[in-house]
Order: structure tokens, then C-alpha cells, then sequence
């Protein structure tokens, strides 16, 4: 279990994330078109997993604005922009922002995601929302980085997490 922090106040997760070294977990995610999308689907490509709250906030859109400007120009990357927003949701907000080069991912359907990758916020005013995460997961499958940002408001440490890539 991780703790962090939503404006100050501390917060947990139901576990900790996977560990750098090890497979990643599969999962089953819904993409804008309302398909199922599955890690496999993107098996030989870099992906850098932004998962945060809500595509609605100031912080969780920086982050997909961020990723869609310097990873997506990186050779063989995918950066798959994970929440509980309904899929039409990420989709209005991509097409509001000219955002051409992330990948949408809702998990609005199944829990197994948060669950399994250990994010899921277990208290207060975000319960059952993901906690703010990045994991860099190799061509073949491997975490590579991963990171907890310890307060939700605060943005990801990009550059560590490129540097991955």
C-alpha cells in the first residue's frame, strides 16, 4: 500500500505498483471507440502508462498535453493515457486539445486495472479514482520505471521518466 497525499491530506492505495524488472499485467482497458484494447495489443512498442484521476483536472490534462509533446516524437512509443473517464470523455477532451499522438484508455468497466497494478485510491475524497502513476514498460514487456507521485495535484517527473525511453 502506498501513501500519498490529496491536498496535504494523507491517502492510500490498495497496493504498491509492480515492481521495475518484472512483466508487466495484462490488462483490459476501453478505448474511445468502446473496444477493448489489452497490453498485448501494443506488444513491441515502448509504452509509457500516464494514469491519473480524472482527464478534468488542471494537473491529469498537463500530463497528457506533456506526454503528447515529448514522447509521442520518441521512435517506436505509445503513450496510453489511463482513467476512469468514460471513453467519451477522453475523446471530447483530446479532440478540444488537438492532442493526435496519446491513446485514451478507460477502465470505467472493470476494476482489475487499478487493482492489479495497485492504484487504486482506497480513501477519502478520490476513493475508488487511480492514483497519479507513471510506468514506462519495455518493447518486450518489462516495467522499466515506474513512479508514485507522492501528492495528486503535483505533475509526474517527466524527464526521469523519459530518460526510461
Amino acid at each position: 500500500m502506498a501513501s500519498i497525499a490529496l491536498g496535504g491530506i494523507p491517502i492510500n492505495t490498495n497496493g504498491d505498483l509492480p515492481k521495475i524488472g518484472t512483466k508487466a499485467p495484462n490488462f483490459s482497458l476501453i478505448k474511445n471507440d468502446l473496444t477493448v484494447a489489452t497490453l498485448e495489443d501494443f506488444a513491441g512498442s515502448r509504452l509509457v502508462l500516464n494514469i491519473f484521476p480524472s482527464i478534468d483536472t488542471s494537473t491529469c490534462a498537463t500530463s497528457v498535453r506533456k506526454f503528447n509533446e515529448k514522447a509521442s516524437q520518441l521512435e517506436n512509443t505509445k503513450v496510453l493515457c489511463i482513467s476512469r473517464d468514460l471513453p467519451f470523455a477522453q475523446r471530447r477532451f483530446c479532440g478540444a486539445e488537438g492532442l493526435e499522438n496519446v491513446i485514451t484508455l478507460s477502465d470505467y468497466k472493470s476494476d482489475d486495472f487499478r487493482k492489479g497494478y495497485g492504484l487504486e485510491i482506497i480513501d477519502g475524497a478520490f476513493a475508488g479514482l487511480h492514483s497519479r502513476v507513471v510506468i514506462i514498460i519495455d518493447e518486450n514487456g518489462i516495467i522499466k520505471y515506474t513512479e508514485q507521485v507522492p501528492e495528486i495535484a503535483d505533475e509526474p517527473d517527466y524527464e526521469s521518466a523519459l530518460k526510461e525511453l
